[in-house]
């Protein structure tokens, strides 16, 4: 791997290594899918009918937020709403992890989110590109979002100056700053991408916003006669709301300290084995430690480790299967990456603010030859050694 020095928190791992952990993995992910079954239906079709509920009772409270008490219960219901049906229900439906229901309300192809981006465009970018290469340098452009530098590897311009501003910026109307980097202009601009498959994507785009400002911004607060502009607010609000807690969670799962970027070239991501996908992937992703609420409210995304990982599993599995993802982090000597959210979140604030001046990069040893390790990895991988024999053992 191109992360192999003495700093890396895989330069001790074996080739024979990187495999068990894959083929660990693998049978993990094979014995949570084939025990999917009502129970797990009967989950989703529950958030299902809580997020409806909870949106209609929102709207149904701001048609008459003239008053006060039914603004704000009308706005919090529908903020609510609005998170649940983006976090647990959009994006995981997305991923394809209620396909196997064959159930055509909620499957990967059919389902349209609320949001201004279209699910074509949203799943190219995120399903294809981000899960595919995640923290790859100049692959992965989930990296910042072409906006924000938050690695030191990135190139740096005067305008990274003011990403603490344009960090705040892109939280408020995050769903819009998605939709527009899932345009890919910078891709055209560089050449690699034709500008007709933008102009493409601009009248989908345009299609899909019109609708969503349509309903939130014209006709349900029309529907509210002399309300209108507290319910036209109450709409502001919810999607200001349902925008700053996903950019939060997103930023937390990938960009607090302790998580890895990778420089890898082409020759390498093809040359990548199965087990060294999903080290990236645990390495390239940090969990939020919190309540079952909460994790419901995050779609589950606080257990982003487990989700880049596992990533069609459906999301209400990846608590059982974060305790054995951390019992091979241990056997391994591997980190595990988790922390509150107000501990993660203000380590990526801390990061947007040190990656908009130059440099950034933390003192390191220099690397080792492939296949070389220095004193201090031998000693890791002797400790490691030492954990698997226990474990054997114990197992005998």
């Amino acid at each position: 791997m191109s992360t192999d020095t003495s700093a890396s928190p895989l330069a001790h791992l074996t080739p024979e290594d990187i495999e068990d952990i894959g083929r660990e993995l693998d049978a993990i992910r094979d014995e949570i899918y084939n025990d999917l079954g009502e129970e797990d239906a009967a989950y989703i079709r529950k958030v299902i009918a809580a997020q409806r509920g909870l949106e209609l009772a929102g709207r149904g409270a701001l048609l008459v937020s003239l008053f006060p008490p039914a603004w704000l219960a009308g706005t919090t219901m529908l903020s609510v709403a609005k998170i649940l049906e983006n976090m647990e229900l959009g994006h995981n439906i997305m991923h394809g992890q209620w396909d196997w229901m064959r159930d055509p309300e909620i499957h990967s192809t059919t389902w349209e989110w609320d949001n201004v981006s279209s699910s074509d465009g949203w799943k190219h970018s995120h399903n294809f590109q981000h899960h595919t290469f995640t923290n790859v340098i100049g692959k992965d452009r989930d990296l910042g979002y072409t906006l924000l530098r938050i690695d030191p590897e990135q190139p740096w311009n005067p305008l990274h100056l003011l990403q603490p501003v344009t960090n705040t910026v892109l939280a408020l109307f995050f769903e819009w700053g998605v939709a527009f980097y899932d345009l890919e202009i910078d891709e055209a601009r560089a050449g690699k991408r034709p500008w007709s498959n933008v102009a493409s994507d601009v009248k989908r785009l345009a299609k899909k916003a019109t609708k969503q400002l349509t309903k939130d911004y014209v006709v349900w607060p029309a529907l509210s006669g002399p309300s209108f502009i507290p319910a036209f607010l109450g709409n502001v609000t919810a999607n200001a709301a349902r925008n700053v807690w996903t950019h939060g969670v997103i930023f937390c799962g990938h960009f607090p300290d302790g998580v890895q970027t990778f420089d890898y070239d082409e020759e390498q991501l093809e040359a990548e084995t199965r087990g060294e996908w999903y080290l990236r992937q645990l390495v390239g992703s940090a969990n939020i430690d919190g309540s079952r609420l909460m994790h419901i409210m995050t779609g589950n995304l606080s257990y982003q480790i487990e989700h880049h990982l596992f990533p069609d599993l459906p999301s209400n599995r990846y608590a059982e299967v974060a305790p054995r993802v951390k019992d091979i982090c241990e056997r391994y000597d591997l980190p595990y990456v988790s922390g509150p959210l107000p501990q993660q979140y203000a380590q990526v604030l801390r990061k947007v603010v040190r990656m908009s001046f130059p440099g950034g990069g933390d003192a390191s040893p220099a690397p080792t030859a492939r296949g070389e390790v220095s004193e201090e990895t031998a000693a890791v991988q002797a400790r490691a050694a030492r954990r698997r024999l226990r474990v054997v053992e114990d197992a005998a």
